[in-house]
């Protein structure tokens, strides 16, 4: 199968209002641009500098989601054309997000990352700071970010009740905190969870986005 035909396929087997964040880290601009071709829009990068140079040299339409830990000082180089923030792990990086949009008079959607896995190495939010973020003062002064809802990731793990058990957490957070918080702001709505051997999981939960490389783009042109 080629890209187009993963592609494809990938998009059969989700539902319409689901959307399909095709996961083009450590991949050329070529494989980029099969994908591209054969309609896909939304690409996501966990690598601030393979994205900018991605981002300089592929169709300006494209939307990019940062998908990967981001450090405050990195921030600079994304604001200026980047679609989404899935992966807002502190109110420090949340402000400096909001600091350098307002530069360049920018809003930026952004998604609060929560760790749902077992693994200790994945970044991410437990609930009570999520509600520490959202209900404090300097959350409530920012004027060029918008939260539009969650990020996780599942354990990398073959036993789908655990996979199931934490994306249906991050789904409980998702309600909790939308209650809370987002009552009346229709805008959050957005759960992005699942990957490529788990969104059928995910979506079944709930999810809204999932984020797929694998299996449209097979294994990476690229080390590392």
């Amino acid at each position: 199968m080629n890209i187009r035909e993963n592609l494809e396929s990938a998009l059969r087997s989700i539902p319409g209002k689901v959307q399909l964040i095709a996961v083009s880290k450590k991949q050329n601009h070529e494989t980029i641009m099969e994908a591209y071709s054969a309609g896909q829009r939304l690409f996501g990068e966990n690598k601030v500098q393979e994205l900018v140079a991605k981002a300089s040299s592929l169709p300006s339409d494209i939307q990019w989601h940062f998908i990967g830990h981001l450090q405050t000082n990195k921030v600079k180089f994304i604001v200026p054309f980047i679609h989404m923030i899935q992966s807002i792990d502190s109110l420090k990086l949340l402000g400096e997000v909001d600091k350098e949009a307002g530069k360049i008079n920018r809003v930026i959607s952004c998604l609060l990352q929560l760790h749902i896995a077992t693994e200790e190495s994945k970044f991410g939010l437990d609930l009570q700071e999520a509600f520490q973020i959202l209900g404090s003062a300097e959350y409530k002064a920012m004027k060029h970010i918008r939260i539009l809802g969650l990020m996780g990731m599942a354990t990398f793990t073959e036993d789908k009740t655990l996979v199931r058990q934490e994306f249906g957490s991050l789904r409980d957070s998702f309600i909790k905190i939308r209650t809370v918080f987002f009552e009346n702001d229709n805008e959050f709505c957005e759960l992005s969870m699942g990957m490529t051997g788990d969104y059928d999981l995910a979506i079944e939960q709930g999810s809204t986005m999932v984020r797929i490389g694998t299996a449209i783009f097979g294994v990476r042109t690229q080390p590392g």
